[in-house]
């Protein structure tokens, strides 16, 4: 049963965690950050987590969207969230990663695809590197198809189909996925220039056309092996990834 009033004392503490961003289409709610500590191969990192909802309702009446969120059913939904390191705001040289979910690579450590090296390798380097942000991003999985129709797709792949034409045979675009909120969010978080981790140009251009500078692409291959090379190749030669070599093929 849903507690119809708000605890007078909760409210002064999340306030002071939520921020409103505004858009044009309505409002992200960013709550953080909280303090977590991640187990990164085996050593204690400490890193500062953020997690936002896109509104269309735009209040600073923090109670009130409060107290809509268990009419909302949010465990059913997902929601994109940021993970910082360092002095993110300040410092001239920061990497981040938009990262889409992948629940068989992130979760599990499938092997058909790179999505669990990259998500753990990404953290690796922005802790070595002193400061960054990983934007893990909701709604993306299988670049937007979601995942019951990316088991579809697999199971078409293991019948000869590759990721693209898999997309194409279920009714999908190869790729739908839209970073807006992403962006919008680091604006909140930081206005100086960012070194992207990425092969995938779309994401440059996402950044670019929203006004951010960049002041480098890091490329992030690896974890190469026979599950998995027929998928990478595909992201070359079908969807314009940036090869290790720095070229890039298109259909």
């Amino acid at each position: 049963m849903k507690n119809t009033k708000l605890d007078a004392k909760v409210l002064p503490i999340l306030e002071e965690k939520i921020t409103l961003i505004r858009t044009d289409e309505g409002g992200i709610y960013l709550v953080g950050p909280v303090n977590l500590p991640v187990n990164l191969y085996g050593e204690t990192i400490k890193m500062k987590w953020y997690c936002w909802l896109n509104c269309k309702e735009v209040t600073e009446d923090f109670e009130k969207i409060i107290d809509k969120l268990t009419d909302l059913n949010l465990a059913e939904m997902q929601q994109s969230s940021v993970l910082v390191y360092g002095d993110f705001e300040h410092e001239d040289d920061a990497i981040i990663r938009m990262h889409s979910i992948c629940h068989t690579g992130d979760i599990f450590g499938s092997k058909r695809c790179d999505c669990g090296y990259q998500l753990k390798e990404s953290m690796k380097r922005i802790v070595e590197h002193g400061t960054g942000a990983l934007f893990y991003l909701a709604n993306h999985e299988g670049r937007g198809i979601g995942l019951f129709s990316k088991a579809m797709a697999y199971i078409l792949q293991e019948n000869g189909y590759d990721t693209v034409d898999a997309n194409y045979a279920l009714g999908f675009v190869n790729d739908s996925r839209n970073y807006d909120d992403a962006i919008h969010v680091l604006k909140a978080l930081r206005t100086k220039p960012v070194s992207l981790v990425t092969n995938n140009p779309k994401k440059l251009e996402a950044l670019k056309d929203a006004g951010l500078e960049l002041l480098s692409r890091k490329p992030i291959w690896g974890d190469v092996s026979e599950y998995n090379r027929n998928y990478l190749e595909t992201k070359i030669q079908r969807s314009g990834h940036i090869s290790e070599d720095g070229t890039c093929c298109n259909d």
